[in-house]
């Protein structure tokens, strides 16, 4: 069997491709290296899954995390795929016989960590069998300037060039800037190979950022309307993890948590716990979630902001891998800067670099964390300013988003922006966004009156406005290049050259503000009459599927997504052949599960 299309729907049960998909395909296919640039929920892993089976030697995939290789074995072995993982949650005994299987071609597909690639025994291995094709899952941590840099990652390109035969290659990932794609092409010593950039575009994920008063009342009324979904909410530190998942629970929410600070058992158990959907919610640092491979996650809420965009864009790329409507929505406040500021100067070095590396890095990371505070604060759409970011082309409006829906009126800001630039001048360049704040609006806070500065001709200037308002014309100011902020665990504030022609009333300021105070929610989703789907019969099949899932020992997604149970009910087959037409219902599957999902079918059609 070496048609592609053939490969796709006998195993995946897709009649095409997606975008970009089938150029990658082709271009293995054709014995040249590959680099794919796709976007969580794009379907990287088919990209190298189809020629795998096409191949007749085997395919290595190097992949960085256990959890992922066991959910993405699961769903080989689902579809009639022979495949095996090889990292160090096997004993020995068992590491042997995968090995001794796999010499003996039992296998076309092995996932094994970068870790294992080093050892005397994987290599020996490899030396007797016959490699087709490499691929490098989250390739993006082969390069230090990313933001999961994995030092085994390095040695991939070194362990090819060992190998008897050069295989092909192919790297994928999800994120990745000009200088990361860089890095994976000369690192992973990928020999002039396609590239294909298929947009960093998640159109089914909408996007929103507020600023509550109060982030913990918030959460809770974000999750209520979402009481039925399965979500994952992030925090920035172990204690904010702590605490956020014991509010939940108290709240009557199924919540669960993931950190480093727990046990290997523990995280184990609350990872199966929230893929296997016995906890609907999963509370967690950013050490969970790289490899995830969960359908049905319907929202992802950053408790914290993020360091930078590359993380953010990762992790709430967790939402709505299957194609279904999603959320994406981040909690910010100011402190969330100061957080991170000091976990970018705390963070641990890396024993791999040199003091100077370590230093550059550093640095990079707080300019990063610049633009992560910028699209919190800015008033354009999310969608584009992310995707600009990455360097693809967007609109500016993209109906999505929490500002692209929101009502904004644009004000003159020249005299407030003058006010603010004066204060800054005036108290001699020397303090943080905080303290420029309660100078304007006359605080009488003790440090103020203790360094004399209720005496500057500045003090009480904005004494009728809130602080949320006076630190969004700084937000303003500092995006627009008026002002800097100055240093990193405590920035101070200065102008640039670009403020005297505010200073000078030579040009007027003007921005957009919120003229509701309250967000427009989103725009309502697709109804049944859009999307002719009952719902009893989609229920009764996530039934049987949860039934099934428990029975196989898998997730619920392996046995079915959910988009290929909203197919089901849309085309609604009674007959084997027909319910190959659904999309995601491959021969084995059909095998496997078919007659007992067209036995619910039938009686509702």
């Amino acid at each position: 069997m070496n048609n592609k299309l053939v490969v796709l729907k006998e195993y995946f049960g897709h009649s095409s491709f997606r975008e970009g998909q089938e150029d990658i395909v082709n271009c293995l296919l054709s014995g040249k290296d590959a680099l794919g640039i796709m976007p969580t929920g794009a379907g990287k892993s088919i990209c190298y899954q189809v020629p795998a089976l096409i191949y007749d030697g085997i395919t290595l995939v190097i992949s960085p995390l256990i959890s992922l290789m066991k959910d993405q074995v699961s769903s080989l072995l689902q579809s009639g795929i022979p495949a095996a993982y090889i990292n160090s949650s096997l004993t020995p005994t068992q590491n042997i016989k995968a090995l001794r299987n796999a010499a003996n071609g039992k296998y076309k597909i092995i996932y094994v960590a970068p870790e294992r690639l080093t050892t005397n025994e994987f290599q020996n291995f490899c030396r007797k069998v016959s490699i087709s094709m490499v691929a490098v899952d989250e390739a993006h941590c082969v390069s230090q300037w990313g933001q999961d840099f994995r030092p085994s990652y390095l040695k991939i390109a070194e362990f090819i060039d060992l190998l008897p035969t050069r295989p092909i290659v192919g790297a994928f990932t999800a994120t990745a800037t000009k200088e990361v794609r860089n890095d994976i092409i000369k690192l992973l010593k990928l020999d002039n190979p396609f590239v294909a950039t298929t947009g960093f575009d998640r159109p089914n994920l909408f996007f929103s950022v507020i600023k509550p008063n109060n982030k913990k009342i918030k959460l809770i009324e974000l999750i209520r309307e979402r009481a039925d979904k399965s979500g994952i909410v992030y925090c920035s530190t172990r204690k904010n993890v702590e605490e956020v998942c014991e509010l939940l629970n108290e709240s009557g929410f199924s919540a669960t948590r993931y950190h480093a600070g727990l046990s290997e058992e523990e995280r184990k158990t609350n990872q199966e716990d929230f893929v296997y959907d016995r906890k609907t919610i999963m509370v967690a640092t950013n050490a969970f979630g790289m490899g995830i491979d969960k359908s049905n996650v319907a929202f992802v809420i950053h408790f914290n902001m993020p360091k930078n965009i590359e993380a953010y864009y990762q992790e709430a790329g967790r939402a709505g891998r299957d194609g279904t409507q999603a959320d994406c929505i981040l909690l910010y406040s100011s402190h969330d800067v100061r957080t991170n500021q000091f976990l970018i100067n705390n963070s641990e070095p890396n024993p791999e670099l040199t003091d100077k590396e370590q230093e550059l890095i550093r640095q990079r990371d707080f300019e990063r964390l610049k633009y992560m505070t910028f699209y919190c604060t800015t008033d354009r759409c999310l969608r584009n300013f992310i995707l600009k970011y990455f360097g693809d082309k967007s609109s500016n409006y993209c109906g999505k988003c929490s500002n692209c829906i929101t009502h904004f009126e644009t004000v003159d800001i020249t005299v407030d922006a003058q006010k603010i630039l004066s204060c800054i001048i005036k108290t001699g360049q020397r303090y943080g966004r905080n303290m420029i704040c309660e100078i304007l609006r006359g605080s009488k806070n003790e440090r103020i009156i203790d360094l004399g500065l209720d005496s500057q001709s500045t003090y009480g200037l904005l004494k009728d406005y809130k602080s949320d308002k006076i630190y969004s014309i700084i937000d303003f100011l500092t995006q627009s290049g008026y002002i800097i902020a100055d240093g990193d665990e405590y920035p101070v504030l200065k102008v640039t050259v670009k403020s005297s022609t505010v200073l000078r009333s030579k040009s007027r300021l003007t921005m957009k503000t919120v003229k509701e105070q309250k967000i427009q929610k989103q725009p309502k989703r697709k109804t049944t009459a859009d999307n002719p789907v009952y719902v009893p019969m989609l229920e009764k099949l996530k039934k049987l599927r949860r039934e099934l899932a428990f029975k196989e020992k898998v997730p619920a997604y392996v046995i079915f997504s959910d988009a290929t149970l909203i197919d089901m009910c849309k085309k609604l087959p009674t007959t084997e052949e027909e319910l190959l037409n659904v999309s995601g219902v491959g021969n084995a599957k059909l095998k496997k599960y078919g007659r007992e999902f067209l036995n619910i079918i039938k009686q509702f059609a």
